[in-house]
Parts: structure tokens; sequence; C-alpha cells
């Protein structure tokens, strides 16, 4: 069963790929990337002349002892991370 949330939250990465974050002031270390895609984003919508893109992460990923799947978004143009969802 998975949530949605949409909470910021502050990443750390190495080459591109997001290790750890911290959401609800707890710090989650990314043990596998599950899955990762790219989504152009409209610029007939954001009337932008470079809206860029939301980059989107499925991670597995544990504050301690308890593991579960974690989706991330990052969007270029606001520079900015999510928490869009989680799975128990």
């Amino acid at each position: 069963m998975s949530r949605l949330y949409g909470d910021p939250i502050e990443v750390w990465t190495r080459d591109g790929e997001p290790t750890q974050f911290v959401w609800r002031d707890r710090l989650y270390l990314v043990r596998s990337v599950l899955d990762h895609w790219v989504v152009a984003r409209e610029w007939w919508k954001t009337g932008d002349n470079d809206p860029g893109e939301r980059q989107f992460w499925r991670v597995e990923a544990s504050p301690g002892r308890e593991v579960g799947s974690y989706e991330l978004r990052y969007d270029t143009a606001g520079n900015g991370w999510l928490l869009l969802r989680a799975w128990d």
C-alpha cells in the first residue's frame, strides 16, 4: 500500500543519484535505486523558455532497521526535491 505526501526534503547525491535524504527530521540512507525516469515539463504551461524537467527516483531506503520504498522527485527548474510517495 502506498501513501502520497509531496513533502519537501533535503537530499544528498553522488554522481547524480540520491544517496540519503532527510524526511520529517529523520535521515534515510538509500540502499538501492529501484527505478529512475525523467519527464520534460511543458513550456506552454509554465510560460518559461526553459521549463526544466522533473527527475523521478524510486528508491529503497531506511532510517534504521526498517526498509521501505520511496518515490523522490527533483525539479530542475526550481532546484528542489520532494518525497512524493512511500510504500509500506
